[in-house]
This record gives structure tokens, C-alpha cells and sequence, in this order.
């Protein structure tokens, strides 16, 4: 992961329900899941997710506005994401490959933009959902 720090209690909390989750979760959705522990509030989740996007422990979901947890062990990308996303199951994978990132990091378009930040989203029918 991106780095190694102590998490604060509720940013320890947030992680575990993500990490356990079988689909991205929805901020709503984990404040539902978090409140007999103690958080109450949306801002408390926020705040916890921010800080775990930031060490790169979790990653969002742009298109489902929903996070899930970095399943790469060599994660170091805190800006710079990629998933593929199953348009009949919805199942959500982290892509996880170096020649797309070093592809990414060196990408200027016809304008000379270099970019700093991305999140691709590849959507099709995973191998599951293509042999129904």
C-alpha cells in the first residue's frame, strides 16, 4: 500500500467494513453499517474515507460514487486508478497493470496536458456473465 501509518479508530473501522464488503460500498451505506460503532455522522465518514483514498487503502468508484478496498499489495497509486466493471453483474476489479500505468504516466496529449491525476472505468461482460 501507499503508505504505512496508524489509522485512527474510525478510519480503522470504515477500512474493515469496505474490506469486507463483496461490492463497493456507497458512503450512506457504510455510516449504516458503521453507526453501533460508535459513528454518527456523515462527516466522520467522509473524513475517513478521504484519508483512506489518500494512503491508498481504498479507491472510489467514479461511475457507482462507491469505494472499495485496494486488493493490490504493491498499490502505490493514490491518484491514478483503473477498474473494469461488469455491466450485467457489476462486479467491480482493480486493474493492475504496469504497462497501462508507465503507458499513463508518460501520456501527453495534442496539447501538451500531462496528467497528474486519472480513473478509468472499462466497462464490458466479465467471463462469468459472456458464458451465460
Amino acid at each position: 500500500m501507499a503508505q504505512t501509518q496508524l489509522l485512527s479508530k474510525n478510519q480503522q473501522v470504515v477500512l474493515e467494513i469496505i474490506e469486507k464488503a463483496k461490492e463497493p460500498l456507497k458512503a450512506y451505506s457504510i455510516l449504516f453499517n458503521v453507526q453501533k460503532k460508535g459513528i454518527k455522522a456523515p462527516q466522520q465518514i467522509y473524513r475517513a474515507l478521504d484519508k483512506l483514498i489518500e494512503i491508498g487503502k481504498i479507491h472510489k468508484v467514479e461511475s457507482k460514487n462507491a469505494f472499495v478496498a485496494c486488493k493490490n499489495a504493491n498499490c502505490e497509486i493514490t491518484k491514478a486508478t483503473a477498474f473494469s466493471i461488469c455491466e450485467n453483474c457489476e462486479k467491480v476489479t482493480e486493474i493492475n497493470k504496469p504497462n497501462l500505468s508507465k503507458y499513463l504516466n508518460n501520456f501527453e496529449d495534442k496539447t501538451g496536458m500531462r496528467y497528474q491525476k486519472y480513473n478509468l472505468e472499462f466497462f464490458g461482460l466479465c467471463k462469468k456473465c459472456r458464458k451465460k
